[in-house]
């Protein structure tokens, strides 16, 4: 039935859609359902006492700072933070480069406002993101995917479209969501030469980038660029040229409830983002932010980074080792170095979204893949599904792995033969 609303919607409403993981979260609030959905960190790890000590300290000491109106680019202190934080990863930057706001989907959905008119093509990771896809259909993009192997983006089919024009790419060379796979040194510096040649900016994701459990960090696409334009020296804004923004969070590492993230970017750029960012919401909150330098400085964050890796690495190897153990041959995974997911691939003649309903019965829950491709359930990739290892302890992974062969297992039909070692190998064309 069309009601009075439907005729007033703008039209770029026709291709926003609700999140499939804000859906199923629902089902995960189930006590018995063991959730491999969402991309949670682990709630028994957050530093409750060190928030709590930190907003008195906040209160006490600048109270009326601190429940007042302030400044869009974000507070000061956190700004210097970020910046010497960066500059441990070869990101060298100045404050007047970086711009906070209220966690990195609001750095999409302003790098959206910046760039994206009615029709422009973006060059996006097949699968990517769900929330930068969900952030530019709102504006009316159109969408050329390249897809990824074990070694991160597939670089040498990045040419053709690059040669046909897209507005920019978005890439996350780390641990990427939700594939879990992390872009090669050799492809990461094909890339920048690349986006150089063609003059196509990058847009780098790295909200996972700390989070390593093995391996070494390889270098962002941000210091490549530099070290490519031989411009390490600043220029006269304090920032090198290049074709890259950079977007990073403290969900990941602190505590997704702050909803602070980052850009960033050319000083030009942050003065047009600003103003973008103004017509939003004036600023993010600024009490967060006090309370999150408060937090992290002095050393607590780094210290609390060694811990999530440890613990997030053992679940990772948990699900891996339980994958391997119950898995029915056929179904392939990936190996993530980081992050807090990994991708697996199903027989070709089951589909995900109804394995989901036999796995939801089974009290264990997960993301079908169709959902990060941004034709959707058109891709035709519909035997793929995304697991969180982050959010479940290591016994009740265990358990939920178990569960979820077993619906796998009554879709295929017939007995289970047991994997003893997982293969690889990804086929996301």
């Amino acid at each position: 039935m069309t009601t009075p609303w439907q005729r007033r919607y703008a039209q770029r409403n026709q291709r926003m859609g609700g999140s499939i993981i804000r859906e199923l979260l629902k089902f995960t609030q189930q006590p018995d359902m063991i959730s491999f959905a969402g991309g949670l960190p682990a709630p028994e790890l957050f530093p409750v006492e060190a928030f709590r000590a930190a907003a008195d300290r906040v209160l006490v000491q600048s109270g009326s700072k601190a429940l007042q109106y302030s400044t869009t680019e974000g507070y000061q202190p956190l700004r210097a933070l970020i910046v010497e934080k960066m500059a441990h990863y070869g990101i060298l930057a100045k404050e007047d480069n970086v711009l906070i706001t209220s966690g990195s989907q609001q750095a999409l959905d302003l790098i959206g406002k910046l760039l994206i008119n009615a029709g422009d093509t973006i060059l996006v990771e097949r699968p990517t993101y769900l929330g930068a896809l969900q952030a530019w259909n709102a504006y009316q993009a159109e969408y050329v995917e390249v897809p990824i192997d074990d070694n991160g983006l597939q670089v040498d089919q990045l040419e053709e479209a690059l040669r046909a024009g897209v507005k920019f790419m978005y890439v996350l060379p780390n641990f990427q969501n939700p594939g879990g796979v992390t872009l090669s040194l050799d492809r990461r510096q094909e890339l920048v030469e690349l986006a150089d040649r063609y003059g196509v900016p990058i847009i780098e994701d790295d909200p996972y980038g700390e989070l390593l459990y093995e391996g070494e960090h390889l270098p962002t696409l941000v210091q490549l660029d530099c070290e490519h334009l031989e411009s390490r020296a600043c220029d006269g804004h304090g920032y090198f040229r290049g074709n890259i923004l950079y977007l990073s969070t403290f969900s990941k590492t602190l505590a997704p409830g702050l909803r602070l993230g980052w850009i960033v970017a050319p000083v030009e750029v942050i003065q047009k983002c600003v103003q973008a960012k103004q017509g939003m919401d004036l600023h993010t909150s600024i009490f967060d932010q006090m309370v999150a330098y408060e937090v992290a400085k002095g050393g607590f964050l780094e210290k609390h980074v060694r811990t999530l890796r440890r613990v997030y690495g053992a679940r990772r190897d948990v699900m891996l080792a339980a994958m391997e153990r119950y898995f029915p041959a056929g179904v392939h995974w990936t190996h993530p170095r980081g992050g807090l997911f990994l991708w697996v691939e199903l027989p070709p003649e089951i589909n995900a979204e109804e394995l989901l309903q036999d796995a939801i019965k089974e009290k264990v829950a997960f993301v079908p893949g169709h959902a990060f491709y941004a034709a959707g359930r058109s891709s035709g990739q519909l035997n793929t599904m995304r697991l969180n290892f982050s959010n479940a302890e290591p016994e009740m992974i265990e358990e939920g792995i178990r569960r979820l062969a077993r619906a796998i297992e009554q879709r295929m039909g017939g007995r289970m033969t047991p994997v003893v070692t997982p293969v690889p190998a990804m086929s996301m064309n």
